[in-house]
């Protein structure tokens, strides 16, 4: 079952952010955009890779009033040990959420069966806590912080241009849809 339109279930977790641990719960999400990247484990290959690409991104998110929730199996111990062993990892300002019960990654459907570590999911929730997107990728493959900007951009001018659609490749300013009878075979 695909957990678009879904609530997120409500959680409560440590998570490591700008030097200090912090709780975080469901509550936080509450009025503004978020994002919960899930990622295999901390001190990998690909993993920081994708964590450093949104660290350099992150103030456009925040621009957006996106908050990002990097999300592993991981302690929030280790989070702040990744962090300050790597260089890249280092850049990153965003809350890393701890979640060694797997309670959260169980919650978004990306655990691994029997193995402890959460698939690349990436899930791009509104302010009313309702997931609006969800991809998930295979182990090797690394996502983009600039196509997930894009997307955000879709999900917000949709969310608040009721009756309007964005087409593929869709880019902020672009021209968009309006589904009509009118538009059936036209395209």
């Amino acid at each position: 079952m695909s957990l678009v339109n879904t609530p997120v279930k409500p959680f409560k977790t440590t998570a490591f952010k700008q030097g200090k641990f912090i709780d975080v719960s469901d509550a936080d999400l509450a009025g503004k955009w978020s994002v919960f990247f899930f990622y295999p484990a901390d001190f990998t290959f690909v993993c920081p890779t994708e964590l450093g690409d949104l660290a350099d991104h992150y103030d456009d998110f925040k621009k957006l009033g996106v908050e990002i929730y990097s999300v592993s199996t991981d302690t929030h111990f280790t989070h702040k040990a990744w962090h300050d062993s790597s260089e890249t990892i280092g850049k990153v300002q965003y809350a890393m959420l701890g979640d060694a019960s797997g309670a959260i990654t169980n919650n978004f459907e990306v655990m691994r069966a029997g193995q402890g570590l959460a698939d690349r999911g990436t899930f791009i929730v509104d302010p009313n806590g309702i997931i609006q997107a969800v991809e998930v990728t295979a182990e090797g493959i690394g996502r983009d912080a600039s196509e997930l900007l894009r997307k955000i951009k879709a999900a917000q001018y949709v969310a608040s241009h009721p009756g309007e659609v964005c087409p593929a490749k869709w880019q902020e300013g672009e021209a968009t849809l309006a589904p009509s009878l009118d538009l059936v075979g036209k395209i």
